[in-house]
């Protein structure tokens, strides 16, 4: 059983607690938790951050009722920074939008602010471990979609193509690599495989 399992829960904050276990997958775990000091909550209810198994969840509650979570997967964390002051710690997140394709998508951030500075602490070295366990795994995966659009013809030519069409199609793929490299998505070597590739495709 995990610290955050056997650490009691405070007072006040049930309701913000019984929603965050509603959010719950089956099987998902929470790892720690992040409460907003009360200075930092003038003008509604003490926030809440929680760190999963699955994800980072932030659940921003109304001085009246309600509430609004957002909800981010760890495999589109970008990047994560603890900002500490005197009275409180911010948690600072980006996370990449995209649904599908790891080459497509923006980048949106996050921002927990008034976080007591010991609970931050603990959600920002979370974050960072998932961030630095799914930054190669997300590498290979956007190169595995860049060979996928620029690696070899997918069927057969027509009868009737010319040779421009083909050379035509070679020169946008080598375009698109480029773009990647420069991108920093992949690599020197990795970009001149797949130059060397296409290239004798000519």
């Amino acid at each position: 059983m995990s610290e955050e399992q056997t650490k009691p829960r405070e007072a006040g904050l049930e309701k913000a607690y019984a929603t965050l276990d509603s959010m719950l997958v089956v099987g998902e775990k929470i790892q720690s938790t992040a409460v907003q000091r009360r200075l930092f909550a003038l003008m509604h209810r003490r926030s809440i951050v929680a760190a999963t198994t699955g994800r980072l969840i932030g659940i921003n509650r109304g001085l009246i009722g309600g509430f609004t979570p957002i909800d981010i997967r760890w495999q589109d964390i970008k990047s994560a920074h603890i900002q500490a002051g005197i009275f409180g710690s911010t948690l600072r997140v980006t996370a990449l939008t995209m649904p599908d394709l790891a080459v497509g998508g923006s980048v949106c951030p996050f921002e927990f602010s008034g976080l007591r500075k010991d609970e931050a602490q603990a959600i920002y070295r979370i974050c960072q471990a998932q961030e630095q366990a799914w930054r190669e795994k997300r590498r290979l995966r956007e190169l595995e979609e860049l060979r996928a659009k620029s690696g070899g013809f997918q069927g057969s030519l027509r009868a009737d193509s010319t040779s421009s069409t083909v050379n035509e199609d070679s020169t946008d793929r080598l375009k698109k690599a480029k773009t990647m490299l420069d991108a920093g998505l992949i690599s020197d070597s990795e970009y001149e495989t797949i130059k060397a590739r296409i290239i004798s495709q000519f």
